[in-house]
């Protein structure tokens, strides 16, 4: 048993995020990464810990944004809160 902790941070991003999660954590980080902004940057301008964003980024835990926090990226991002969406169901 003792073991398989070791392949606990692993296998995290798999358990407690889901498909769609992950996908749109990706996005916003590749959409907040064309505009240049740092993950300071991004958490300066929601009013959130940069520690928040670095941790829904890593998928290491159960952080993620909810559809505020997409409103509000999108409008820093200037883009469309769709953009982070699948267009196709997962």
């Amino acid at each position: 048993m003792r073991e398989c902790l070791f392949f606990l941070p692993v296998l995290l991003w798999d358990i407690m995020i889901n498909e769609v999660d992950k996908y749109v954590i990706l996005k916003v980080r590749e959409k907040r990464l064309e505009k240049g902004l740092s993950q300071s940057q991004l958490a300066f301008e929601l009013n959130l810990s940069t520690g928040f964003i670095a941790m829904v980024e890593s998928g290491k835990y159960r952080h993620k944004y909810n559809v505020h926090h997409l409103n509000e990226i999108a409008k820093i991002l200037e883009c469309s809160a769709r953009d982070f969406l699948p267009k196709e169901p997962i």
